[in-house]
């Protein structure tokens, strides 16, 4: 265990940083796999509206630096290409 002052502080801002982490990652995972389930039932406006959704939470934790933005960019661009193609 760190016996600093400010090597205890890093810790715990480490570990909120890595909740906060752990809670946008799910959500998007949660919006993408939604998105991705309207996709496959064929229910083009649900699945339009879904990806809208994933978009707006994988660009929220593209601004927080969980993602890189070329991978943002790359998710997004691959479910509106599916979500379009019904």
């Amino acid at each position: 265990m760190a016996n600093h002052k400010s090597s205890l502080k890093r810790i715990r801002q480490n570990e909120k940083i890595r909740e906060n982490n752990r809670f946008l990652r799910t959500t998007v995972r949660t919006a993408v796999k939604n998105a991705r389930a309207a996709i496959a039932a064929k229910d083009k406006d649900k699945a339009l509206e879904l990806v809208k959704e994933a978009e707006k939470k994988i660009q929220r934790a593209t601004s927080s630096g969980l993602y890189h933005k070329n991978n943002a960019s790359r998710k997004v661009s691959r479910l509106t290409r599916q979500a379009e193609s019904l």
